[in-house]
C-alpha cells in the first residue's frame, strides 16, 4: 500500500482481481442463495446446523467481496517502464547472491496484494523487500529476518 492509501497493482493483477470480484458477486452469490434455500428446506431454522453454516459462509463471501471492492477502489496501476532502472524499486527483478550459501536467487518486488512467494514475488513491505528498496547493483545487504540475518549481494537489477 502506498503512503496515501493507494494500492499499487500491475494491470494484469488488477484484471485478475476484477475477475475474482465479478465471479464472487455473480456465481458466488447465486450458489450461496441456493445453499441457504436448500438448508431452509431441512425444517426448523432454530436447530438447523446446515442453515447456520450456510449463513456463516455467506458472511465470509460478503466479506471477501467487500475487501476486494475496497482494494480495487484504491487501486492505481503501476507500469515498470515508468520506473527508473538504477535502484531497486517496486516491480524490479533483483538477482541476489546469498553470501552464506553462495546460491543465486531472483525476486520480483511487488505490492503486498501481489506477493506470491512460490512465484518469487515478494512484497516491498516484507523484511527482504524493505531492505532491498533503494539499493543498487553491487551493494551488500544484511537483512534481519525471524530466523536471524541474511546477507545478499545485489548482482543485477532489471525490469
Amino acid at each position: 500500500m502506498g503512503d496515501n492509501g493507494h494500492v499499487y497493482l500491475t494491470r494484469a493483477r488488477l484484471v485478475e482481481l476484477e475477475q475474482q470480484l465479478r465471479e464472487l458477486k455473480i456465481k458466488g452469490r447465486t450458489e450461496m442463495a441456493q445453499k441457504i434455500a436448500e438448508a431452509r428446506g431441512y425444517g426448523d431454522l432454530s436447530e438447523n446446523a446446515e442453515y447456520e453454516a450456510a449463513k456463516e459462509e455467506q458472511q465470509h463471501l460478503e466479506l471477501r467481496i467487500q475487501k476486494l471492492e475496497e482494494t480495487l477502489s484504491r487501486a492505481r496501476i503501476i507500469e515498470s517502464s515508468e520506473l527508473p532502472n538504477d535502484k531497486v524499486y517496486i516491480l524490479t527483478l533483483v538477482k541476489l547472491k546469498d553470501m552464506k550459501t553462495k546460491e543465486t536467487i531472483e525476486y520480483r518486488l511487488v505490492s503486498p496484494e501481489e506477493a506470491d512467494f512460490e512465484k518469487n514475488k515478494i512484497s516491498i513491505t516484507s523484511p527482504i523487500g524493505k531492505s532491498l528498496m533503494g539499493k543498487k547493483a553491487g551493494e551488500l545487504v544484511k537483512i534481519k529476518v525471524p530466523a536471524g540475518f541474511l546477507e545478499y549481494k545485489i548482482l543485477e537489477i532489471s525490469r
